[in-house]
């Protein structure tokens, strides 16, 4: 039974209160991670607080030294890390083994590339005897609340800006799936002077909810859900703390017929919703508008692509798609397969779900790649974020309708169009309601880009000078 603790002021410290982390794969008990709560919340303020002085008071480019060194450490651990992971959550190991942790490793330098981004500031001539400057400054204590579906990543990708900003970080990951990045934790407690660095696990009620609260935290960065981002902001309004918010989604991944529908098909199936993480993916393009006139065609793509998906082990890299991550979350999906059902959607594809799907783990959290189809986008399936493997295709005649359907949603995190027509798809990127479009692509998140979304997908996105806030001065001579 694997054991891990928190990072709290340098030290790695025991709770004594755990929380069981299940292979969702094998449903069994792998590991043990701390259930912290108020007290251990207190205690990383507390050490936080008393780094930030001076990890603020560094130069940029010393900083920018130990973020380097942070990448390095990526490159030695990467089997190990991406291991853990994948054993936490199911999400397949060549996922995270060849494409998420290097990746991380790349973001890692890339923030420490812009850490001076962050200490540079304007001047403006206002008058002959006068002179304004502005200068960027770190918030202080930085709260990074992550999710389960891609916790290294997600990790990386609040904290190292965060720190490149000469923040201290508290990061609290989800309890569903700790164990990797409390690892990392372990490994990087010798890279960061105490208290720069804290991870604190436990039950978002418990430990989440005292750091939101406390006032000595300046700013809170969220990826998860918007029932979640909801929550935050009521806690912290006595505060008034600023937030970042990456919420849900129910991405539109619209096709047309002049598109590549070779590429169409696997954009909307494996790039999109039927996933090495089985679909728990924020953007996943789970409403997949076709225009009727390739309907059949479309559908019969995305049943061959299903077809040769494997299903199995994610520790094994033949394995395509893993388990769902809990048996909270399987619930919750196949209560969506039962509610389709009721609501008249047609079942085109897949439907089966637990030990008949993957007989040799027959104690795993297993949703086959399901796909629904219908003409009405009213259908709870096609307005809630399922989170799994479950989409819904939905047909459209004209530009129009299809811009209609793909707005006609409370999410706007992302969208997909795939289409040969230069003038549309310039039209689409400018009246899709979503903070990310991709055309003729999909998934693709590249470090320096901003990646946030709009109404109920949150505000906001990580990146360096987004964790510094601007001061102005202005001098008379």
């Amino acid at each position: 039974m694997a054991d891990f603790r928190n990072l709290i002021g340098g030290e790695l410290v025991a709770v004594g209160r755990t929380i069981d982390s299940v292979n969702p794969a094998t449903g069994e008990v792998w590991a043990q991670v701390p259930a912290g709560g108020a007290a251990e919340a207190q205690a990383a303020v507390t050490a936080a607080t008393q780094a930030f002085p001076a990890w603020s008071g560094r130069p940029a480019a010393a900083r920018a030294h130990v973020l380097r060194k942070v990448s390095e450490l990526f490159g030695r651990h990467a089997e190990e890390l991406a291991r853990l992971e994948t054993r936490d959550n199911g999400r397949i190991l060549r996922d995270t083994l060849k494409r998420d942790l290097p990746g991380m490793a790349y973001l890692w330098q890339l923030a420490a590339g812009q850490c001076l981004d962050a200490v540079k500031g304007d001047t403006v001539i206002l008058g002959p005897d006068t002179l304004g400057l502005t200068r960027r400054e770190p918030y202080g204590v930085v709260v990074c609340i992550i999710p389960w579906n891609s916790p290294i990543s997600t990790f990386s990708a609040k904290a190292a800006y965060a720190l490149a900003a000469g923040n201290t970080v508290i990061v609290k990951p989800a309890e569903q799936a700790a164990a990797s990045v409390l690892r990392l934790g372990e490994l990087l407690a010798d890279v960061f002077p105490p208290g720069v660095l804290n991870i604190v696990s436990g039950l978002g009620e418990d430990v989440g909810d005292a750091l939101v609260r406390h006032r000595g935290v300046c700013k809170v960065s969220l990826t998860g859900s918007t029932a979640t981002g909801r929550a935050i902001t009521r806690a912290s309004a006595d505060s008034l703390k600023p937030l970042t918010f990456e919420l849900g989604g129910k991405s539109p991944n619209i096709v047309f017929p002049d598109a590549d529908l070779d590429a169409a098909a696997r954009g909307v199936t494996v790039d999109s919703v039927y996933t090495g993480n089985a679909g728990q993916v924020c953007v996943a393009g789970s409403r997949i508008l076709v225009h009727h006139s390739i309907w059949d065609e479309m559908l019969g793509r995305i049943e061959h692509i299903c077809a040769g998906l494997v299903l199995d082990d994610p520790l094994d890299l033949r394995t395509t798609m893993g388990p769902i991550v809990s048996a909270g979350q399987y619930e919750r999906v196949t209560s969506y397969l039962e509610l389709a059902a009721k609501e008249g959607a047609e079942l085109v594809l897949g439907g089966r779900t637990g030990a008949d799907v993957v007989p040799g783990l027959p104690g795993g959290y297993w949703v086959e790649p399901t796909l629904y189809t219908t003409t009405d986008n009213t259908l709870r399936i096609c307005q809630e974020e399922i989170f799994g493997p479950v989409a819904v295709a939905i047909p459209f005649g004209s530009d129009e309708e299809a811009l209609a359907i793909a707005n006609d949603s409370p999410y706007g995190l992302a969208a997909g169009v795939w289409t040969r027509d230069l003038g549309r798809a310039h039209r689409f990127v400018r009246d899709l309601h979503s903070g990310t479009v991709w055309v003729n692509t999909f998934r693709q998140m590249p470090p320096g880009l901003p990646f946030g979304g709009v109404k109920d997908s949150g505000y906001g996105h990580d990146a360096v000078l987004e964790f510094t806030r601007e001061k102005a001065a202005i001098i008379q001579i």
